[in-house]
This record gives C-alpha cells, structure tokens and sequence, in this order.
C-alpha cells in the first residue's frame, strides 16, 4: 500500500518479540532506527485513545485550540533542528531543503490554528420570501478521528497538511508515517505528547502495509493519504469496505508551458527547481515542459546550462540527495531508455548519470507524448522539455495525461495566463514561477481525475476535515405559512401572486 518491500527499510522478527522495521540513510545505509510494526490491536487501541481525546479536543472552542496549537507550533520551531537532522537522516536530503520544508510546515500549522474559527464558525444565511421567518445558520463540527498516511517524499510537510488542518478542525488524529521515515512521524507525535500528555490528540503509528491497511479498516472517520499511484488505489479500495472517505494526493508530478513572451531565464530556473529538488521526488514537482517554438532552442539551452552545475551527493554543498528508495534508479534507468528507443535525444546526462543511490541530472528533449517519462509516475532528476506550435497544442498534451495536480505558466501576458490556466484540467496552477502554493498556507492543494478526491491546506482543507450543521430557526409565525395541511386559500393565492412577480 505504502512503500513495502523496499531494501531501506527490514522486517525483523523472533521467537517472543514484537516485528519490527529499521530505517535507514539512504546516504550511508546505516541504521537510523528500529521501529515496531503495529499490528490490528495496536491500531485500534490508538484508534480508541484518539476517540476519548477528540471528546476534550473536540469540544474546545476555537480559541482554545488555537492556544493550543500556536502553543505546539512554538515548540517545533524551537526544536527544529532536531527535525531537520533527523528528516536529513531518513532521506538524505541536504540540510537547507529539510530546514525549508521544516518551516513551511510550521508556516501552515500556525495559518490553520489562525484561521480555523474564522473557517469553520457558524455564520448567517439568507433566506428567501417564502422562509423569512427563520434564521438559518451553517457551521462546521469535527468528524472525530482522522488516520493519516503520510508518504517519505516530504516526510513533514506533506502529512502536516492533513495533521495540523484536521486538529484545527476539532479532530484527533492517528498518524502511520512511511515505513521509510518513522523516525520523522514519531518525533511530531512527540512534540504534541510533551505539550498534552494525557490528551493524545496526535499519535504515530508504525509498521508496513498491514499496519496502514489495519488503520484503513479500523473504523476513522476519514483516511488522508498521499503517495504513489498503486498506494492510493489500495487505500481507495480498503476503504471502500467500511464506506471510510478518502482524501487523496496522488504522486506524479506536473508540467509547464512556457509562451514566446516569458522571461526565459526565470523559467529555466524554475524548470530545474521543479524538476531535479529532492532527487526529483517532490510530488507537483516539474516533470515536463512545453514550449513555444520560437523561443524553444534559447529556453532548452538554459535549462542544460542549469542542469549541468548541479551535483548530487551526501555532503551539505550537494545540490540534492540520493534516491530514496532503491527501486527508483531502475525506474529513472526504464523511463530513459524508452524515451530513447522511441527517438528522443538526450540533452544533459543519460543511462550514464545513474549511479545508484544518486542520479545526476537528465534533460531529454523530442520525447513522444506516449513515452514513459511522460506519462508514468517522475521518480527522479529526469526533465523532459519538448516544443509545440501553439499554445492550443500545450494546453491539449497536459490535459492529455493524467497528472491533473500543477501547472505552471510562463508569459508576460498574466491576463492570457490566467485564461490559460482555465483551460487547463489541474488543480493548482502558477504565473511566471514553479511551487510557490507551498509557501502560500491560504491556498487549497488538490487536484481532478485521480487526484481529486478531496483537498488538504486553506479553507477547503479546514473543510474537509470537517462536517457541515446547518441549523434554522423560526423567529416567528409566518404571515403566510405553506407548510401546514391546514393552509388558507388565501396564503395559496398570495404566494402564487408574489411567486409570478418575483420569477414570471
């Protein structure tokens, strides 16, 4: 379901002892730590601590869960350091961009305990002619208990985008990070223990994939995933069992187009920021990009020169870290030798650039639609950069492929961008730069298609982590009062009256 059966992380098991899994820097391949696999009665116990939380937790106002969380979020930041070293350990990034992800979670952790109220409170509604003695009102109450499945691409700020909106939403969460990264799921859950000790509003659960499929099954009120595209199709099917729903964010990364007038030199950067960042395994990263003809060639020498001063490694002035998992240098190797078989030219490195646990940096060009680095699932520093006549044609490539999450546009011409950004069948998109949404707590992250099922940050993600009560009251007697077997004929006759007014 999540990342079983991957060479970093080892099952361990004896006569008498609980089974257990080791992660390991992907840098080094020492051990970062051992971790027990929770099993089903594990799972629900944590479920049913959650459940007698959520009830003090749940019925806070507002306020004080604020208090709270800014509370929790203050002894985050000053601990960050142990996070970020221990995010680099697990992943192997390089310290600056476990610190950057590190502090966008916080950033968004404190937007959301900020906001919450002002989200989720209950408000007044209109009403219409017919219903004008009633006062209506909606709010939003907690569901209860959230299981979050977080993945080991951003092992704190992707899961802190269900975590922290859930708890801000008045809901107790139950949190199984990645098998690859557990370390980083119990440090959070920890931070939360010493601040409530006795409230275990946040929990971390660990294990493999029957320890995610236990908590899919153990009767939550919402699963919050985000992974691969065979994760999210398991998670989708276990919960189907139980009618348990489903937040979704598929991996796969997104595209960008770039017309005659953009500032070329801003979107190559971009290019290369959203392509190779963490070894190229940041979800709505850059995967491909589109470009005008005219201004293909200058684009395509950029990106290379760009590409060529990056260098992968284990030190701190490395430009990115290594594969993660072990699977994904023969995934990088499958995608390059099908873009080459199917004509494509390799721009900047090749099959060559693949030495396992790192991948140097690979731009191809001339790539068919069809090709697997195209339509499969990016899981490294690979770039494909192709041009197209119009912007028309850029518009129906993306739409043509299922990685409906981001977009980014390049044009000088922001109102046409944005009109392009209509056309486009995508979740999120950016103007004239590449993943600025992550520094933005406000906005919704989601996609369509198979990446839309639900949305994490910003009020929408306060949403739907939450259920809707809406609530009327009669303030007094209608002078024309309908819902009653008891009706005048008079009230008929006036209603029709006003009705044929108002609408004839």
């Amino acid at each position: 379901m999540v990342e079983s059966a991957q060479p970093h992380t080892a099952a361990q098991a004896g006569p008498g002892r609980v089974p257990a899994l080791t992660s390991y820097d992907p840098r080094t391949g020492e051990s970062v730590g051992s971790y027990p696999i929770a099993g089903a009665d594990a799972v629900a116990a944590a479920v049913r601590a959650a459940r007698a939380a959520e009830n003090w937790w749940g019925a806070l106002r507002f306020a004080d869960r604020k208090r709270w969380l800014l509370e929790w979020k203050g002894a985050v930041a000053r601990r960050i350091g142990e996070l970020v070293e221990l995010v680099c350990a697990e992943t192997g990034k390089p310290e600056a961009d476990a610190a950057i992800e590190v502090m966008l979670a916080v950033e968004n952790l404190d937007w959301v305990a900020r906001h919450a109220e002002r989200s989720l409170g209950r408000r007044r509604l209109g009403s219409s002619w017919l219903s004008r003695n009633q006062r209506a009102s909606v709010g939003y109450l907690p569901l209860g208990v959230v299981g979050v499945l977080g993945p080991w691409t951003n092992p704190v700020f992707t899961p802190m985008g269900s975590i922290a909106t859930a708890m801000a939403a008045g809901n107790a969460v139950v949190f199984k990070p990645s098998e690859l990264t557990p370390g980083v799921g119990i440090w959070l859950a920890e931070s939360w223990r010493r601040l409530a000790p006795n409230q275990p509003v946040l929990q971390a659960i660990t294990g493999d994939d029957s320890t995610g499929a236990a908590l899919c099954q153990a009767g939550v009120d919402k699963i919050a995933y985000a992974g691969s595209e065979a994760g999210a199709r398991d998670v989708i099917a276990l919960c189907s069992r139980t009618m348990t729903p489903v937040v979704v964010e598929r991996g796969g990364k997104g595209a960008m187009v770039v017309d005659v007038d953009a500032e070329l030199d801003a979107a190559a950067e971009s290019a290369i920021f959203g392509a190779m960042s963490n070894a190229g395994q940041s979800p709505s990263g850059i995967q491909r990009v589109y470009v005008a003809e005219s201004v293909y060639q200058p684009m395509l020498d950029k990106v290379a020169e760009l590409a060529r001063g990056l260098r992968p490694g284990g030190d701190r002035k490395a430009s990115y870290g290594p594969m993660v998992r072990e699977t994904q240098a023969e995934e990088v190797r499958r995608q390059v030798k099908d873009a080459i078989a199917r004509g494509g030219r390799t721009v900047v490195g090749g099959l060559e650039s693949i030495r396992e646990p790192y991948v140097e940096p690979i731009v191809l060009t001339d790539v068919p639609e069809d090709g697997l680095a195209i339509t499969a699932e990016s899981v490294g520093p690979v770039l494909v950069i192709n041009a197209v006549p119009t912007m028309d044609e850029a518009v129906a490539r993306i739409n043509a492929v299922d990685h409906g999450l981001t977009v980014s546009i390049f044009t000088r011409d922001t109102k046409f961008g944005a009109e392009l950004a209509e056309r486009l069948r995508t979740g999120v998109v950016t103007l004239n730069s590449s993943m600025a949404y992550a520094g933005i707590p406000a906005m919704p992250f989601g996609g369509i298609g198979e990446y839309g099922r639900g949305h994490t940050h910003g009020e929408a993600g306060l949403r739907e982590f939450s259920r809707t009560l809406a609530i009327a009251q009669r303030r007094y007697r209608a002078p024309v009062n309908l819902s009653t077997f008891d009706r005048h004929p008079r009230h008929l006759r006036m209603a029709k009256a006003i009705f044929r007014m108002r609408h004839g």
